[in-house]
């Protein structure tokens, strides 16, 4: 894992571009790294803040110059498939445990040149110098899972780029202004993504190379390739229920095994749910063999929380997680409760990490204790299961009830709908009506639903603001969808996972995280091949006889206790001590919030009337853990981190 960094001399008239390479460095110092390294020739200059993970990174020099092939590579990455390309790219194999993922990529460039990413596996971002062609050419992941930004000067005279967008300003010519139309974006969509453009930034002189592409510069031109995706029209054809069963136990063991190459300790989130439970079971079975421990790491609520939810929501997943411990076993938990953190305490250091405004605040206090948790006990890897709901264990029974009713499958919609009110223990009398109120929007509206209308969420956008920068206009349509979509399960699920500008936010803060705390944050439920196989399997098999998530419930049978494996009535919901966490602040919180809107620049783009509205809204009651689910407390929350972002600019 690395920071890197360089400049290329566009114009032939101006002098070599070395001094802002050193700058690049420079700025970059405050980050964590083994070591740093430059290179350079005539015309560019590429670098390397190195934080060395994996074993075959402990003697690696990057930037990487290979005089025979006349190629310079600079790269953060971490590939999954380096047997595959070895094969492929005939490397001997006395050669093969010592060689970096950098140079398999530098090599890969040799033989397939700009097509050489639609052979890589893993999370990475690299960029390669051809001096024989003078071109560079770089390459994102597939999931975004590394950042790459870049620049031009202001004559377009010279192209950076860098894994981070701070240090680009300090090269001269590369100026740090607001870019509008993203901010409009960000403050327009009713959901938490923070942009539909996945190569725009908050900056405006500064894009970023989207998830699945690459690009080639060359005499000045850039030019961006879509290599990849991870949709999938493949189709998956077993002839019996456990071959389904044993071929997931396959592909997702491969995923997790690959992502555990790394000479320090391991780690993992773990909840009390299927997706990290699953992830942490395979982990430390195959650590095990490593003589290696599985480190976890779990969020629990404040010691003096009082839990305000339903019965079924669960806040605090102690017992389920420790079943899953005891269980697996070659596990040493963590349980991390955040003493005197809260979403408001940490706006600043995520500001800072992330180089731009966020939405996600209500669980940044706890996931930044989890970094620095396992930065002091010497994680190199940390494993997630963050994108599971849509790939491993993907399909509620309820929502397949929906998907039958939408196509008029009365008859298999009854008998999906028996089989799930056995399974909830429910009559279909209650059953039927909660099963309507999924169906919203239905051609007419279902009868017996009983839906009640959701509240909306305020709007933050300035409407002058939002009238100038026509966001409404160009993209109204698209916010719709996205805040009320009216597509089938299957089209939601490929939508999500096909949506560059999600994988590049989600992408985007991990990668931040990591190269903050020098560690890496790996998701096995996102590997490429997880995805491309989730995608090929049959629905029924993830609605087998009314179980939701079905697939992943029968392939864990020996992997997860029955009290994880066959939870239907309990669900986990982290954060929901996020109010009850800002109460002793509470009257900094407010006095801020009044204040949002006393920069000229936010009092132009903020809906500060309705942020004020919102606010009055909230002074009329003592604060409680309640608010946590209020749109109004949300949209204060939001407005702040949004206000603070914005001073930077006056």
């Amino acid at each position: 894992m690395s920071l890197i960094a360089g400049v290329v001399k566009t114009d032939q008239a101006v002098d070599f571009p070395a001094d802002d390479g050193l700058r690049l460095m420079q700025a970059m110092r405050n980050y964590p790294a083994d070591d740093s390294r430059v290179w350079h020739d005539r015309f560019a200059f590429l670098g390397c803040h190195a934080q060395r993970v994996t074993p075959e990174s402990v003697h690696e020099v990057l930037p990487l110059y290979k005089e025979e092939l006349r190629l310079a590579i600079t790269a953060d990455a971490f590939l999954d498939n380096r047997d595959e390309l070895c094969d492929r790219l005939r490397i001997p194999f006395p050669l093969r445990n010592g060689m970096s993922d950098s140079e398999l990529i530098l090599l890969a460039y040799e033989k397939w040149g700009e097509d050489s990413a639609k052979f890589l596996l893993g999370d990475f971002a690299f960029v390669i110098w051809d001096a024989d062609k003078r071109q560079l050419f770089g390459s994102r992941d597939l999931t975004g899972s590394r950042t790459l930004y870049y620049a031009f000067g202001r004559k377009r005279e010279k192209f950076v780029f860098c894994s981070a967008v701070a240090p680009m300003f300090s090269v001269p010519g590369i100026e740090r202004e607001l870019d509008r139309d993203w901010l409009a974006d960000f403050l327009a969509l009713p959901t938490a993504l923070d942009s539909t453009d996945p190569g725009s930034t908050a900056y405006r002189h500064i894009g970023q190379i989207p998830p699945g592409h690459s690009f080639t510069l060359r005499n000045g031109r850039l030019s961006l390739t879509r290599y990849g995706s991870l949709v999938s029209e493949e189709r998956l054809n077993l002839s019996s229920d456990g071959e389904y069963e044993e071929a997931f136990r396959d592909v997702f063991g491969k995923a997790v095994s690959a992502r555990l190459r790394t000479h320090k300790q391991v780690g993992a989130t773990l909840s009390g749910g299927l997706d990290s439970g699953s992830v942490a079971s395979f982990a430390a079975m195959a650590l095990r063999h490593e003589g290696k421990t599985l480190y976890t790491y779990s969020s629990v609520p404040a010691p003096d929380f009082k839990p305000w939810t339903a019965p079924h929501m669960v806040p605090d997943e102690r017992p389920f997680i420790r079943e899953t411990v005891r269980h697996v076993g070659n596990i040493r938990d963590r349980y991390l409760n955040c003493p005197g953190r809260s979403p408001y305490s940490e706006i600043d250091e995520w500001l800072r990490m992330l180089e731009m405004p966020y939405k996600f605040f209500e669980n940044s206090f706890w996931i930044k204790e989890v970094f620095e948790s396992a930065r002091s006990e010497g994680i190199g890897v940390l494993l997630t299961g963050a994108k599971g709901n849509n790939t491993v264990s993907w399909g509620s029974a309820a929502q397949y009830c929906v998907f039958l009713l939408k196509k008029w499958q009365w008859i298999r919609f009854y008998r999906q709908a028996t089989l799930l009110s056995k399974q909830m223990k429910m009559r279909r009398s209650r059953l039927f009506p909660k099963i309507g109120m999924l169906a919203a929007p239905f051609p007419g509206g279902f009868p017996f639903s009983g839906a009640k209308p959701e509240r909306t969420f305020p709007s933050m956008i300035h409407p002058d603001f939002a009238a100038k920068t026509q966001v409404f206009e160009k993209k109204g349509e698209l916010f719709g969808r996205l805040e009320n979509p009216n597509e089938s399960m299957l089209e939601e699920r490929q939508n999500y996972l096909g949506n560059l500008a999600l994988l590049s936010m989600q992408g985007m803060s991990g990668a931040k995280l990591s190269l903050r705390y020098g560690l890496w944050e790996r998701d096995p439920t996102s590997d490429p091949r997880v995805v491309r196989f989730c995608l090929s399997v049959p629905i029924e098999q993830y609605v087998l006889n009314g179980v939701g998530r079905s697939l992943i419930r029968r392939a864990t049978e020996r992997y997860l206790p029955d009290k994880i494996r066959l939870n239907m009535r309990f669900k986990g919901v982290q954060a929901t001590d996020w109010v009850h966490r800002m109460l002793p602040s509470w009257p900094e919180f407010v006095r801020e919030a009044k204040a949002i809107g006393d920069s000229a620049i936010a009092a132009e783009c903020l809906n500060v009337s309705q942020i004020r509205s919102s606010l009055v809204k909230l002074e009329a009651q003592p604060p409680k853990p309640e608010l946590a689910v209020d749109p109004d407390m949300k949209l204060v929350m939001r407005g702040l981190i949004v206000n603070r972002f914005l001073k930077s600019f006056e």
